[in-house]
């Protein structure tokens, strides 16, 4: 896998710890952690800025206690995964991890909360290499507890591919599924909207209204292919286990409508729905090319 290299951080680390700045001296005497979001599409090189965050919040001169939950990591058991697969046969979105529903929605509340209060957490795993490359939930007993013999976590970065995506109305929904559809019958079309069945696409839209209980950027989101091959690849060779190409592409065209159906309202903010007026100034969007530089950056 091609070397990421981080020029990201500069951009989001000062972004991010005036953010913190203005959390802190908002909550003087009794600070409760500091929530971080972050999207990328698969392979973008959340992983490295995640990895970059998280030294330079626990070095000093902040020497703050941080957690990273994926979203990857409340995935649904593969049992579980097996059961909605089989339960929604036609629906080729659901047949494996990846799409709104496949996620343990109670799980990741309940560890959001938890860490909120400040108590002692377990924090989910999840084995992407298990199940030849379907995945499955780590056993409990290995996930790492927080807030027990150490500092109580005053940072948390949640990231996911879909971190931040808003459900629409089923009318604007409908919409933009038929104009995918028109594309593609045009013969001007590389999307996967276009190919899959209104019903199938309601049903994770519908879906993504609860993920607002856990609530960077491609220039082309086609590039998640061939960034989630590098991936893999790097995965077989490090298991010995994992997706064949083939494998890949498949799986990744079950995640493909959803970019195209809500990178549109992410981009615009992800907080503009919020009941909160002062939402502005809350997103940092950056953009990368094929090659995972930053081409652009924009505050919203």
């Amino acid at each position: 896998m091609p070397e990421i290299v981080d020029d990201k951080s500069q951009f989001c680390i000062p972004f991010l710890l005036d953010r913190l700045r203005i959390h802190t001296d908002r909550h003087r005497g009794n600070t409760p952690p500091f929530f971080i979001g972050l999207n990328g599409v698969q392979g973008a090189g959340k992983t490295v800025l995640v990895s970059a965050l998280n030294d330079t919040l626990r070095s000093e001169p902040y020497s703050l206690s941080v957690v990273t939950l994926s979203l990857d990591d409340i995935y649904l058991t593969h049992d579980d995964q097996v059961a909605l697969a089989q339960a929604h046969p036609t629906n080729p979105l659901l047949q494996h991890r990846g799409q709104p529903s496949t996620h343990d929605l109670g799980l990741g509340e309940e560890v959001f909360a938890s860490l909120a209060a400040e108590r002692p957490t377990a924090i989910p795993q999840y084995d992407k290499s298990a199940f030849a490359g379907q995945g499955d939930r780590v056993p409990t007993a290995q996930w790492k507890v927080v807030n027990e013999n150490e500092p109580k976590v005053k940072v948390v970065i949640f990231e996911g591919w879909c971190v931040g995506f808003r459900a629409w109305d089923d009318n604007t929904l409908r919409a933009k599924w038929e104009a995918a559809v028109r594309q593609k019958e045009s013969g001007d079309y590389n999307g996967r909207l276009g190919h899959v069945q209104f019903e199938d696409v309601k049903a994770v839209n519908d879906a993504l209204r609860q993920y607002d209980v856990l609530t960077n950027d491609a220039e082309n989101p086609r590039f998640v292919y061939e960034w989630r091959q590098e991936q893999e690849r790097t995965l077989r060779a490090s298991k010995g286990t994992g997706m064949t190409e083939e494998q890949v592409n498949h799986f990744v065209d079950g995640y493909y409508p959803s970019y195209e159906l809500f990178t549109e309202t992410l981009r615009e903010g992800a907080f503009k729905t919020a009941s909160h007026s002062d939402w502005e100034g809350r997103q940092l969007r950056l953009v990368v090319d094929r090659n995972r530089r930053v081409q652009e950056v924009i505050k919203i």
